[in-house]
């Protein structure tokens, strides 16, 4: 059977609907991110560390815009809960990016360990069931 090439047929570039780089404005209906202060240093705890003290308290929120903005605007979101909440636009349409970091070594193996243990638990177990049964 010949192989077809499929690259001709290919687009050379990115459709026209996929931006090249976010955008940076929102319309009203947009996924957004914002930003805020939600206390200023002068409003934190006392029983702070003196670096994180000295550190305003930020929050970012996800949702709807609620009106049309730019990078930098303040605007509203609706969040998913039903919140509305009031900041500066930081991004259009973001992504999740947290991440729990790469595993400590010791820990990548333990589902693997723990699995085997509790198949030779079983297998140990039905052993002795299985020799009572044959015992009577």
């Amino acid at each position: 059977m010949a192989e077809e090439n499929h690259s001709a047929n290919a687009p050379a570039t990115a459709p026209a609907s996929t931006p090249a780089c976010p955008p940076d404005y929102c319309e009203a209906g947009d996924w957004i991110e914002m930003g805020s202060v939600l206390l200023e240093p002068t409003d934190r705890a006392e029983n702070l560390p003196e670096e994180t003290a000295a550190q305003p308290l930020r929050v970012w929120v996800k949702g709807f815009a609620l009106c049309d903005a730019d990078l930098g605007d303040e605007c509203e979101v609706e969040t998913v809960t039903g919140r509305v909440v009031r900041g500066r636009l930081t991004a259009v349409n973001p992504g999740y990016t947290h991440t729990f970091g790469s595993p400590p070594p010791g820990i990548a193996g333990i589902g693997r360990d723990l699995r085997g243990r509790v198949a030779a638990y079983r297998a140990a177990d039905d052993d002795a069931v299985g020799g009572a049964e044959a015992g009577e």
